[in-house]
């Protein structure tokens, strides 16, 4: 990659999954990346050693509680430490920072990322439910200001590559690879007895907890379709998944000759992640390389959805348009954090979610203040439900 100035990027949730991956990368190439900005929820450890090493300008804690234990121990550094939602907000504003990736998982992705494009900045977007709950106004806001928006999710990049020098040229559909999670195959009966431990074991990617479960129920998949309407401008009837559980092919676009593009490489975020800081260039990396003869067996189902009925349930919310998505996100936020509280089962999430998208009030064209409306409404009305189980 030549460039005569390193990239400055905040990274929002630097003490999740992708955030440390994206350090790692960081590390790997500081002549050309620098960490400007670092935030986290509530993990103030893994931030204090994080600004310790990588030295940011800012660290924002979002738990208001611990901005004492951030503050003192990274005094002697010089590092500006701040503290609650609001601040990780206002941060992406700086007129230094040169790109933002939003790592933050859920909802609370949003109003960050917002107040990023409204500030010009570009975005490297590991925070799906963004596009989820609000695709259609985040994309108009980055067509407005004029601001890329660079996916980071594997299957999203793979699909971006694929259409690199192709966007004159009509899209048939494209294919979202999916692995089928540790448990693909298995009957609606046995996934009742499944607990969190096994939930939390996925046989290919590293991942934080709330995704994992969503993969192990393939929620991650349905949102992932949600998303990729908005990301590629496709119609949802133009959208497919396939179980493919290598995870080798991060997903294909087929066009309307015929010809079908695919994305491959091991299962690594860090590629990823390193496509969405250096694009449009390409930089040499040290990631591990894929060879065909390890993988003599690349295999693909088709996706059960009377079985796993969050990827139905998600077909549906996207199919419905308006603020249905955002209920669909919020419901399952509720209830995959009731599942790792041990407090329903497994295949009690899909019932949650259809129950509340069924009882919380539609809204056809949303405006912000609306989603942000309709993501309070959701949660209560999803409580409600898990309480009275």
């Amino acid at each position: 990659m030549k460039t005569n100035s390193v990239k400055n990027i905040a990274i929002l949730g630097s003490t999740g999954s992708i955030g440390k991956q994206a350090l790692e990368i960081i590390e790997q190439h500081s002549d050309i990346f620098r960490p400007v900005v670092l935030t986290a929820g509530t993990n103030a450890d893994l931030l204090i050693s994080q600004a310790k090493k990588f030295k940011p300008q800012y660290v924002v804690i979002a738990d208001e509680t611990q901005y004492q234990t951030v503050s003192e121990e990274l005094s002697p550094f010089g590092i500006n430490v701040l503290s609650g939602t609001d601040a990780i907000s206002e941060i992406v504003t700086l007129p230094e920072i040169d790109m933002v990736l939003t790592a933050m998982v859920g909802f609370a992705g949003l109003k960050p990322t917002v107040n990023a494009i409204k500030h010009g900045k570009n975005i490297a977007l590991a925070n799906k439910e963004t596009l989820v709950v609000a695709g259609n106004i985040i994309m108009s806001l980055a067509k407005e200001y004029n601001v890329s928006i660079i996916p980071v999710d594997s299957e999203h990049s793979a699909i971006f590559q694929c259409i690199e020098g192709e966007r004159h040229n009509n899209i048939e559909k494209i294919i979202l690879t999916a692995s089928g999670g540790p448990f693909r195959g298995m009957t609606f009966d046995e996934l009742k007895t499944k607990t969190k431990a096994e939930a939390l074991k996925h046989p290919n990617w590293n991942m934080g907890a709330k995704i994992t479960i969503d993969s192990a129920s393939l929620m991650n998949k349905g949102l992932e379709v949600i998303e990729a309407r908005w990301l590629f401008d496709i119609p949802p009837e133009k959208i497919e998944v396939i179980i493919h559980p290598q995870s080798i092919i991060h997903s294909l676009v087929q066009f309307e000759d015929g010809s079908i593009k695919a994305q491959l490489g091991l299962p690594d975020m860090k590629l990823p992640i390193l496509y969405a800081f250096s694009y449009p260039q390409r930089i040499k990396s040290q990631l591990p390389r894929f060879d065909f003869l390890n993988y003599p067996e690349l295999t693909f189902e088709k996706p059960d959805t009377k079985v796993f009925r969050n990827l139905q349930l998600a077909f549906d919310a996207l199919q419905k348009g308006g603020n249905m998505p955002c209920i669909l996100n919020a419901a399952n936020e509720i209830a995959v954090d009731a599942f790792l509280h041990d407090k329903i089962k497994f295949t009690e999430m899909p019932e949650i979610i259809e129950q509340t998208m069924q009882k919380v009030n539609f809204v056809l064209n949303p405006t912000l203040e609306d989603l942000y409306q309709t993501d309070k409404e959701a949660r209560k009305v999803a409580q409600e439900i898990i309480k009275g189980k």
